[in-house]
């Protein structure tokens, strides 16, 4: 119940908080305006009022000074009727006496209450009269024996209206107040909700987004509140993938940057081997491997400058139908390279061959880091061990070597590797490192298609 309540709109809610404040509020009223004569019965035996009418020693009292006084004539026997005076200073300033002939029922004699005399409170009868229709009006018919006969009585009383007009008053403000308390507590209510909406803005501006915003439920406040932390879970999702992309924009200009240098480093060797001009024979060879190295490095400069620009999350492979032999090719090249740096190769390949869908640009820098690592850190005095097999459905690249004294045969901070694990994966392959004291070993696995 309390969960539709709140699934509903506000202005909804309004009508029905304002309703129900009104139900409640009238059943109060009534159930005190109800019971006021046992309230104001309680109110006089406490001695809060008194009143005469409830005094059986008045009436008492009345009946035996009655006995000491004549019904005069008529209401113009002035004399007989002033003698009566005593007999009236009998009742209160709110009680007002009348004698009528107990036969034929002529008004003979009477005093009005002297309260009536107060214009104050005259006009605070005349309010309360009308808006409870003569409550608290009390009329008495009685017989008196006087001292020359029997005459009829009536007697008027508005003591009680000291009490009950006033209870009246209470009862319409303690009516209205609870009218006030709900609708305004529903109020206060949608305010702090608003307000808290205030904070979480202002917290989320502060660029605190993993706070979570409260459910306030389906109304407009709600709304508003769960909009507000979709927002918020779009906001901190879109500010984690542009920190991501960031990184993983860093981290591939990075590697293409470190890839980089394997063919600058290469280049490099080629162009020393020229400059000594000790083999003119291979002259011309060489220069070809020098182009082919000036290709490589605009390929490479061409992919860092496009995702620079670009900022992609993961660098995408450009697939296209490769023999095995391109492998050969490359793993022959590198031999070559590193074979001029002064190390001793044994290179095996299959005379099978195969077909993979791959990256030509890609397979190269994993090649040329594999190689550039042995460069770096591999034992010039120990064999290095290349190989190439197909074996099931795999092409197998195996490289093996010694590292040199106190190094590990990885490189410092690893990019070298992580790159080409990484490279590995995106044309769906694997790569397996092993170490045994400071023999290093790779092992390159691409699915054949």
């Amino acid at each position: 119940m309390i969960r539709r309540f709140k699934n509903l709109k506000i202005r909804t809610q309004s009508t029905i908080v304002i309703l129900f404040a009104i139900i409640v509020a009238f059943t109060l009223f009534e159930l005190l305006w109800l019971n006021k004569w046992n309230i104001c019965g309680i109110a006089e035996r406490l001695g809060i009022f008194y009143t005469q009418m409830g005094d059986k020693s008045f009436r008492k009292t009345l009946a035996e000074e009655a006995l000491h006084y004549d019904i005069p004539e008529s209401e113009d026997d002035t004399d007989a009727v002033e003698a009566l005076n005593p007999f009236f200073d009998l009742v209160s300033e709110y009680t007002g006496i009348y004698i009528y002939g107990h036969d034929d029922g002529l008004f003979l004699a009477g005093r009005s209450p002297s309260a009536m005399s107060d214009n104050g409170f005259l006009s605070f009868f005349n309010i309360g009269y009308r808006l409870t229709d003569g409550e608290g009006e009390f009329v008495e018919n009685c017989l008196l024996k006087f001292a020359n006969g029997t005459a009829d009585i009536l007697i008027y009383n508005y003591e009680r209206t000291i009490f009950i007009y006033p209870f009246l008053f209470v009862c319409l403000f303690l009516a209205v107040d609870l009218f006030f308390a709900i609708v305004l507590l529903f109020l206060n209510r949608k305010m702090r909700q608003v307000m808290l909406l205030k904070d979480e803005i202002l917290t989320m501006s502060a660029g605190d987004l993993e706070h979570k915003i409260p459910d306030f439920g389906g109304n407009e406040i709600g709304i508003l509140a769960s909009e507000l932390n979709h927002l918020r879970e779009s906001l901190s999702d879109n500010i984690q993938k542009e920190q991501e992309s960031r990184k993983a924009n860093q981290d591939l200009i990075t590697a293409l940057s470190h890839d980089l240098r394997t063919p600058l480093t290469i280049l490099n060797g080629y162009l020393e081997v020229l400059k000594l001009k000790r083999n003119p024979q291979t002259q011309e060879e060489y220069l070809e491997r020098c182009l082919k190295k000036t290709e490589d490095i605009k390929e490479l400069t061409d992919r860092m400058f496009e995702y620079a620009l670009i900022a992609e999350e993961t660098e995408t492979p450009e697939a296209a139908w490769i023999s095995t032999d391109f492998i050969g090719q490359c793993l022959t090249e590198n031999c070559d390279f590193i074979r001029l740096a002064g190390f001793t190769l044994e290179l095996k390949l299959p005379e099978a061959t195969g077909v993979l869908q791959s990256d030509k640009t890609m397979l190269k820098r994993i090649l040329n880091n594999l190689f550039s690592n042995i460069l770096k850190y591999g034992d010039k005095k120990q064999t290095v061990t290349v190989s190439g097999r197909i074996q099931n459905t795999e092409f197998i690249v195996s490289l093996t070597n010694r590292s040199k004294d106190n190094d590990s045969g990885i490189d410092s901070n690893n990019i070298g590797l992580k790159n080409t694990d990484r490279m590995i994966q995106m044309l769906d392959g694997r790569m397996d490192v092993w170490q045994e004291k400071e023999v290093f070993g790779v092992e390159l696995r691409f699915p054949l298609r």
